[in-house]
Parts: C-alpha cells; sequence; structure tokens
C-alpha cells in the first residue's frame, strides 16, 4: 500500500477515524490490526516473518531482563546473542544470500571451476532491514539496562509493526515510541493541521519532484552507454535530488500521519543540502540509521577514543556495513566506502584546512561557507553514482566519463540537445528546477522546524506558502503509474 495512492489515503482516513471513536484501552488492537492489513497489502505470507521476528525479540528482551536480576550474566549474553543470530540470520537469508551466491559463482568462473550451486532467487520481505534493526535496537538496549522490557505483548508487537514507519522508517527508539502506544490522545484541530501540513510538503517532495525526476534519471542510468559527459553530471545531480525527495518525503508522510493520531516520530532529515562538510552530512541525512550505526556498531568498536589508526578503521567499517546495509551489490558497499574514505581523508585534514581559513581570515566568510556547501553536495553527488548505478561496470563508464566534451558544455545548441534527450520535456524541466528551487529556498528561509517556524512569519506567508506547495501537488503530482518509495527495496 503505497502512501502517493488513494488507496493509503482512505486506508489512513478510516484509521484515524476509528481510532479516536474507540474506548483509549482498545486502540493498540486497531492499530495493529491496521499495522498488519498495511503490510499484508504487498505479500499476506510475509507476516509470519514480521510476527516470529516480533515473537524472538519479545522473548529475548523478557529473558534477558529475568537473567540480568539474577546475576546470570552468562546466561544474558547467550540470550542476546542468540536473538541476534536470528535476526541478522533472516536478514542474511532474505537480502543477502542470493548476493553471497552470485558472488561466489563469479568468482569460481573467473578460475575455470565449476560451481555446484544453481542461480536461485528469494523473495526480498518489504522493510526487512527497517524492523530487524528496530527490533535489535530494543534488545540490545534491555541487555544494556538502558529500559526495562515491554510485558505487554500486543503493544510491543505494535512497536515493531507501526504502519507509518514500518517499511521505510524512520528506524524508532524503543524509549521514544513504546510510552506513546499508553498514552491516552485526542482529536486536536492544531496538531491535525500541523499533521497535514508535513504530509503535504512530503507528497510535495515525491510526486512532484522525485517521480518526475526519476525519468530522467532513469533514462540515463538504465541506458549510460548511450551518454555521456553533461547527462551523467545532470543525472547524478537530479538522482541526489530524487532521493533525498523520495526518502525525506516517505519520512515526512510518516511523521505527519502518526502526528495526526497524536504520535511523534523522530526527525529523519533536517536539511541536509546545507551541509558544510561530509560528517555534517551524516548527521542531517537519514538521522535514524546514522545513530543506530553510530550506537550500536560505531560505539562499540571503540568509536574515536581509540588511536588515529584504530579510529579510522572504526569509520570505515561502519560505512562499508551502512552501504552493505542499502542492498545485496558491491555497488552500495563502495558507495559506503566511498564515504568512510571522505570522513577519513576529512579527519586527516581538518587541522590543516583550519589552519589556513585563520591565516587568510575566511573562518566567517560566507562566500567560503557556500563553496563548502556546494563541494560537499559534489562529493554526495559523486558517491551516489555507484548507488544509483545498476553495475559496478556502469559506475566506473560514468565517473570514467564526467567531463567528456567539457568545452562543448556552454553551446547552446548542446545545451539544448541534453536538455531535450533526458526523458522530460522543456516544460516538465523546468517544473522539476523550480520545484527544487521552491524546496531549497523553503528549507533555508523557514529553518529545520519549517512547519511550526512559519507560524512566526505573517499569516499570509504561511496560507500562501501551503497553498502553491498544494497547487503544485495536485495539478502537476505524477500520478499515473505511482513510484514505489526508493528505500523499499532495503
Amino acid at each position: 500500500m503505497l502512501f502517493n495512492s488513494f488507496q493509503f489515503l482512505i486506508f489512513f482516513i478510516v484509521v484515524t477515524i476509528a481510532y479516536f471513536s474507540i474506548p483509549h484501552k482498545r486502540r493498540w488492537i486497531l492499530l495493529l490490526v491496521a499495522s498488519y492489513i498495511f503490510y499484508m497489502a504487498w505479500s499476506p505470507v510475509l507476516i509470519i516473518l514480521l510476527v516470529f521476528s516480533t515473537f524472538i525479540n519479545y522473548v529475548a528482551g523478557i529473558r534477558i531482563y529475568s537473567a540480568d536480576k539474577k546475576g546470570r550474566l552468562d546466561l544474558k549474553k547467550r540470550y542476546l546473542t542468540i536473538c541476534l543470530l536470528i535476526n541478522f540470520g533472516m536478514l542474511f537469508i532474505f537480502k543477502y544470500l542470493v548476493f553471497i551466491n552470485e558472488t561466489l559463482m563469479n568468482i569460481f568462473l573467473s578460475l575455470g571451476i565449476g560451481y555446484p550451486i544453481p542461480e536461485f532467487s528469494v523473495v526480498l520481505p518489504m522493510g526487512i532491514s527497517f524492523y530487524t534493526f528496530q527490533a535489535s535496537a530494543y534488545t540490545i538496549d534491555v541487555y544494556r539496562g538502558k529500559i526495562k522490557p515491554l510485558k505487554h505483548y500486543g503493544k510491543f508487537s505494535l512497536f515493531i509493526s507501526f504502519f507509518p514507519q514500518l517499511v521505510a522508517g524512520p528506524i524508532e527508539r524503543s524509549e521514544n515510541l513504546i510510552p506513546q502506544f499508553f498514552k491516552r490522545h485526542y482529536p486536536d484541530f492544531q496538531r491535525t493541521v500541523l499533521g497535514l501540513k508535513i504530509m503535504l510538503w512530503g507528497y510535495f517532495k515525491k510526486v512532484v519532484i522525485a517521480d518526475r525526476v526519476a525519468v530522467a534519471v532513469n533514462t540515463i542510468f538504465n541506458s549510460c552507454e548511450s551518454y555521456s559527459g553533461l547527462y551523467y553530471v545532470l543525472a547524478s545531480i537530479l538522482f541526489t535530488f530524487q532521493i533525498y525527495c523520495d526518502f525525506s518525503g516517505y519520512s515526512d508522510i510518516a511523521i505527519g500521519s502518526a502526528k495526526i493520531m497524536g504520535f511523534n516520530l523522530m526527525r529523519n532529515f533536517d536539511r541536509p543540502f546545507f551541509a558544510l562538510r561530509v560528517k555534517e552530512f551524516w548527521r542531517r541525512w537519514h538521522i535514524s540509521l546514522s545513530t543506530w550505526f553510530t550506537d550500536y556498531v560505531y560505539i562499540p568498536l571503540g568509536g574515536n577514543r581509540v588511536s588515529k589508526l584504530k579510529h579510522y578503521r572504526n569509520l570505515m567499517c561502519t560505512f562499508l556495513l551502512s552501504g552493505l546495509w542499502h542492498g545485496s551489490a558491491w555497488t552500495f558497499v563502495i558507495w559506503g566506502g566511498i564515504h568512510g574514505l571522505y570522513l577519513v581523508v576529512g579527519d586527516m585534514t581538518l587541522n590543516f584546512r583550519d589552519r589556513i581559513k585563520k591565516k587568510l581570515h575566511i573562518e566567517n566568510s560566507i562566500t567560503l561557507k557556500g563553496f563548502e556547501m556546494v563541494f560537499t553536495f559534489c562529493l554526495v553527488s559523486y558517491a551516489f553514482i555507484f548507488f544509483r548505478a545498476n553495475t559496478i561496470g556502469d559506475a566506473l563508464l560514468i565517473t570514467g566519463n564526467l567531463f567528456e566534451g567539457f568545452t562543448t558544455w556552454f553551446n547552446p545548441q548542446y545545451l539544448y540537445e541534453v536538455f531535450t534527450n533526458m526523458g522530460l520535456n522543456i516544460y516538465e524541466l523546468i517544473l522539476v528546477i523550480v520545484a527544487i528551487a521552491v524546496m531549497l529556498i523553503s528549507e533555508a528561509l523557514f529553518g529545520r522546524d519549517m512547519h511550526t517556524d512559519i507560524v512566526k512569519k505573517p499569516a499570509l506567508v504561511e496560507v500562501l506558502f501551503y497553498s502553491l506547495i498544494a497547487i503544485f501537488v495536485f495539478t502537476t503530482g505524477v500520478y499515473y503509474n505511482a513510484g514505489e518509495f526508493i528505500y523499499f527495496q532495503f
């Protein structure tokens, strides 16, 4: 059930009305049933995995806490180990087994050795990476003594499967979401209006920008051997905007719909294109995943409280795993590795760069900040080539020919040819450029909490802004062949 579908809107309206119409003590039942229906809209049989994951982590949490109270640290660690082996074992089987088999097959074939296991396929359950990470974080937090296990099995099931954020996040933490299932929520006009504003903004990013930009991106990346130079540069830049608008659009719709019912989900994006360096970018991009890897991978490895060499090892391991989390292909691993290298090089050169800025007296230069912002965007866009490319070969072809024919880029006739051969007509191209400009200017003017801060502006500004966004959504949104959200594949 796609957020950008009429089916979801009807589903959400019915669930919300029913939620506020029944007694508080039964609302969790409604939400749990609704969440399972929402998930089963894709594949009813795969609900078995979600229910199984819920059961395993519920039991593990209880057992770990009980062992801890008895002072049985060995038993406590054993329960955690078994639980995590099951969690990530399922993730491995359904997401990485085919990838490992294909990799081994290619290695054997390259060595001229027969490989005994034939090719096979496995259905990837929707959102398995998200709910596996959310469930694992809960169990690890119980093990660390950070939280007590939830004894209410129904509400724990709801924590794992809450439909707004089930299949593509944000990856919620138990200390934030679980207590909200025990609170009594009442209909609230101002909260509903705020939730609708956030949802509208999410739809603007998804159906106006992401789904239209996808046409140009797919045209180039799916037939990259037919293009070169400027086509690659534009496609890479457009994909950066596509994936941001697609994923942050999903997060906004999830956050807005949950807010209407009274639930506060964590922020997942914070204007990442205003980051001045890649390290800052990762504080603003997919925040729920970044903090997950920080808390459960990077810090346990030692973080930055170790020698420089081990610190860089920790960064690389964290980002390589992050790349692998995103997809079962070497292109994603390389993408993660590139970002790891960015952070390592950034840390190695930080003091030198700071000394140069101080010596030139440009620490607070607006021009410098603008350059750093654009440079960071370029680094991120370059890495995204590997994220989007269908194969490593395609990625190398694109990166090796990015500036081919550079001298012709400023020829008006050539520019017109490029702009009209990317799958979009001139009207659509202008629409995309205007929509992206509206998004960036809005994020700059209204700040990180734009939907609450905008009320501080004159009322006319707020009315005109949301009217403009609504016009964009209802008159220029892509609704034919509505596209799935990119992160559904993860």
